[in-house]
């Protein structure tokens, strides 16, 4: 089979997977309908516009983030341009996490090919963004357990995992400074991880805010600990194809307990307004990419006057000579022309050119 029929296969897939789970969640939901209805109702639009912004903020974190580790690799590409792509994966990852990373990076080394690392250099750079969220997870795991019935030593045991991954990471930051780990460099000093680190977790941050906004706003009594267990199952369940019901699925998966049709209503506003903050950053990006395709430098319009300056200029440069001088200067350039062709060189363009207007 062909590299071509290996992709279309793929997304084929992919979209088969993401409308069956589309699919089976509608015919989940079809029995509460009513309560379904009135969750999406119940929530304020304003506390909606601020979730969406709060989505809208951490995707401007988790950018930040990924521009500091692809400089760290000597790449002098311009952060507006690496925002730019940044914000056409926002809007991919809606439909699948992988989909949005891929546009990510095409879109980067489409628009800056020569500033940009390659596309091995650029996997790594997502590395220390992704094993530092991998170990915030880790770290709050344990509020899986509850729901999901995990064991009580399965946090330590994935977060042991996660330092184990973040120890090896730097150590072939350190080994492997060329070539495709390049993109690793950010891992090599202190204040790099710390920057990485310190934006992650505001990204983070404002995840969680909007889990607990939103499923409070529905009518959903949870606590903090049950926001992050959500954030945590979201960004588990976006690497499979589920597309948009990604929220709704994640939702009532940790916290199907409090009634089906509410959570799921919950994470569709929490898919809802995660698309208007990725929409609104796309907004920008695109007209960003707009406005800079229009400035363009000034053409310089052709001077209709070239054939009068150059006959003044030749004319004023000859006249401050001595005679003598000027004299061999003529016969050299023009020693073959008799006196009627010379003033034809010199003082027919002078004529026949537009006098300049005052």
């Amino acid at each position: 089979m062909s590299l071509a029929a290996r992709a279309t296969r793929r997304r084929v897939l992919t979209v088969a997977a993401t409308l069956a789970a589309c699919a089976t969640l509608g015919v989940a939901l079809a029995a509460h309908s009513h309560e379904f209805t009135a969750a999406l109702r119940s929530a304020p639009l304003g506390v909606l516009a601020l979730v969406a912004a709060l989505q809208l903020v951490a995707l401007l974190a988790r950018t930040e983030a990924w521009y500091v580790c692809v400089r760290a690799t000597g790449s002098p590409v311009a952060r507006r341009r690496l925002y730019r792509a940044s914000s056409v994966g926002s809007v991919a990852v809606v439909v699948n996490g992988q989909i949005g990373l891929a546009a990510r990076l095409a879109v980067l080394r489409r628009t800056c090919p020569r500033e940009s690392p390659r596309i091995a250099a650029l996997l790594a750079a997502e590395l220390p963004i992704v094993a530092t969220e991998a170990a915030l997870a880790a770290l709050f795991s344990f509020t899986l357990v509850g729901p999901l019935g995990l064991a009580w030593w399965w946090p330590l045991v994935a977060f042991a995992a996660m330092a184990l991954v973040g120890a090896g990471l730097c150590k072939l930051a350190r080994a492997r400074p060329r070539g495709p780990w390049s993109g690793l460099a950010v891992l090599r000093s202190l204040d790099g991880r710390s920057r990485v680190i310190a934006l992650v977790i505001v990204a983070v941050v404002a995840q969680i805010a909007r889990n607990y906004l939103v499923l409070r706003s529905t009518g959903v009594a949870v606590s903090l600990l049950d926001s992050i267990a959500v954030l945590i199952a979201m960004v588990s369940l976006s690497q499979l194809p589920f597309g948009p019901s990604v929220g709704a699925a994640a939702t009532v998966l940790i916290l199907g307990a409090h009634g089906t049709a509410v959570v799921a209503a919950a994470g569709v506003l929490l898919t809802a307004t995660g698309t208007a903050g990725a929409l609104g950053f796309a907004a920008w990006g695109a007209g960003d990419w707009f406005a800079d395709g229009r400035i363009k430098l000034p053409r310089r319009a052709p001077s209709r006057r070239s054939a009068r300056s150059s006959a003044l200029s030749i004319r004023t440069v000859l006249g401050a000579l001595p005679a003598r001088h000027r004299r061999e200067i003529e016969l050299a350039y023009f020693g073959g022309l008799n006196q009627s062709e010379m003033a034809r060189w010199l003082y027919l363009p002078l004529a026949l050119a537009p006098a300049p207007s005052i």
